[in-house]
């Protein structure tokens, strides 16, 4: 879940060549569709809607829909999220993670999606469902992986290859911060990344990893007070300089 973007075509669109009928092509349409994570309670979790329409209605889908014909496709990708779930996302942190577009992936037509991933810190409020989403929650992803809970068309397999590029990217990226707050503890990034390799890693070595990689994380002055088991204050961190 790589920051890189490509810098936009300055050029003037060319004028449609003379003679040219696109009717001769077969018509399909484009959607956009959202993978949001975030970590609550140590769980990954992704943020799924209810469908309130046909086809799937009642069904839990990623949040997205159709790209209009003036639209970008990450000006469409930022306005499903906010009119289906009301969570405002600049277009900027939604970053491309591909296309899916298998002929029979939706029963109204031919339709190619194209699906975007973002993280955001701590999202704790259940958000709300809105435009064609009857409900919105965030789920743990164990449960989408593990076929506990079906969703509409092919989006168990985008959910899957969202997680897999974001578990590919954690040691090249700083993909891992972006679920922390401003300023978090070691501690609390370590539980990140346990949430999303959903396994338990070694504190001592996970510190010397994380903060020996240069250009990773910067040590501010702040410090938080030990809780009820004592121990000595933690210092806090923030993001360094490596994604900027």
């Amino acid at each position: 879940m790589s920051k890189d973007r490509p810098s936009p075509d300055p050029r003037p669109p060319e004028p449609r060549p003379e003679g040219y009928d696109p009717g001769v092509f077969a018509p399909f349409a484009v959607t956009v569709d959202v993978v949001l994570l975030t970590v609550v309670e140590r769980q990954l979790k992704v943020l799924l809607i209810q469908r309130g329409h046909p086809p799937y209605a009642g069904a839990w889908a990623l949040p997205g829909g159709f790209v209009q014909p003036d639209e970008d496709l990450a000006d469409a990708a930022a306005r499903e999220l906010l009119e289906e779930t009301g969570i405002g996302q600049d277009r900027s942190r939604l970053l491309q993670l591909g296309a899916y577009g298998q002929p029979d992936r939706d029963p109204r037509m031919r339709v190619v999606t194209v699906a975007y991933g973002a993280v955001v810190a701590r999202l704790s409020e259940v958000p709300r469902g809105g435009s064609d989403a009857a409900h919105a929650e965030l789920v743990p992803v164990a449960d989408v992986q593990s076929d506990r809970l079906p969703l509409a068309f092919d989006h168990r397999r985008i959910v899957g290859d969202a997680v897999a590029r974001l578990r590919a990217e954690l040691d090249t990226s700083d993909v891992a911060v972006g679920f922390c707050p401003p300023e978090f503890t070691i501690r609390e990034l370590r539980e990140v990344y346990e949430a999303i390799l959903q396994t338990e890693l070694d504190s001592g070595n996970f510190q010397r990893k994380v903060t020996q990689r240069k250009g990773y994380l910067t040590p501010t002055e702040r410090r938080v007070t030990p809780g009820e088991r004592g121990g000595r204050p933690a210092t806090l961190w923030r993001a360094g300089d490596a994604g900027d």
